[in-house]
Formats: C-alpha cells, sequence, structure tokens
C-alpha cells in the first residue's frame, strides 16, 4: 500500500504561483550583500530594515495567500542574514535608529572580519554547499531545475 501525503507532489508543470520559498530565502540571504557598495553596513543589515522587508510583503501581498507564500522567503532571508552574519554584536548598527541615528564608523561584517576567520568561514559554507548538493541529489538535472523552478526538493531525496 503506497502512503499518501496531504501535501501533493509538484508537477513538472507546476504554476507560477507554487513557492520557492528555498531559493527566494537563498536571495534574500545575499540581499543585505549590497550595503558593500554603499560603504559600510547600512537599512539592509538593521533590524529595522529586516522587519521592514517583512512587514512590505505582508501587507502588499494582502489578499493573495500563494504570493505572499512565495515572496515571505526574500525577508526571512534578510533575517537569517543578520543572524549569520553576527551584526547582532553591532548594537548602532543592527538597533538603528534605537540607539543613535549614525550607523558609526564600522565596516560590514563581511569585511570586517580577521582573514582567518573569513577564510575558515567560507571553507564551512563551502562543505554545507558540497553537503547540500550531494544530500539533495543536485548533481541530476531534474533535481536542480525542479528546484530552481519551484523551490521544492524531490521527496525522494528528503525521505
Amino acid at each position: 500500500m503506497a502512503a499518501t501525503s496531504r501535501f501533493p507532489r509538484p508537477s513538472s508543470t507546476a504554476s507560477a504561483t507554487s513557492p520557492p520559498t528555498r531559493s527566494l530565502v537563498l536571495l534574500g540571504s545575499i540581499v543585505p550583500l549590497f550595503d558593500i557598495t554603499l560603504g559600510g553596513p547600512r537599512l539592509l543589515h538593521t533590524l529595522l530594515g529586516g522587519v521592514a522587508a517583512l512587514m512590505l510583503v505582508v501587507l502588499a501581498t494582502r489578499q493573495k495567500r500563494l504570493l505572499r507564500r512565495r515572496l515571505i522567503g526574500l525577508p526571512i532571508g534578510v533575517l537569517m542574514h543578520l543572524v549569520l552574519d553576527g551584526v547582532w554584536t553591532q548594537t548602532e548598527v543592527f538597533w538603528w535608529p534605537f540607539f543613535g541615528t549614525s550607523f558609526g564608523p564600522s565596516r560590514v561584517p563581511e569585511l570586517d572580519r580577521p582573514f582567518g576567520f573569513v577564510l575558515l568561514f567560507e571553507a564551512l559554507g563551502a562543505g554545507a554547499l558540497v553537503w547540500c548538493w550531494r544530500t539533495f541529489g543536485f548533481s541530476d538535472p531534474k533535481n536542480r531545475e525542479l528546484f530552481l523552478r519551484t523551490g521544492q526538493l524531490d521527496r525522494e531525496v528528503t525521505a
């Protein structure tokens, strides 16, 4: 007897309203890097910026649940970036404007660490990517295409 799920398996012709939350979380997690072009941490490295992005998605998608499910990954990725980047250790940046209106002389956290730490973190990130590639079967073009198109993983590789 085959097991059934209340969540249908995505078809090969998924609609444009399929929620690609994983791929948009990935995109959202790199959005704060655009602050590098401004010479230092700005709104995208603040809690206010992450919450504002979340509120923008929520308010802009009222009465559009499928679109909201699709876009909510962007602010989630931005907020994940803040946590994983350790920007919360820079009070005047993370809590801006609550502790003053200046971002201070600090650089973006990605460029403010000793080179050895940067190499270590990049090596850990590369290891995580290799693990994901193997675990989720991305060497198979069908799995890659499904993830890129719908943001979903094949059920057989996640079981």
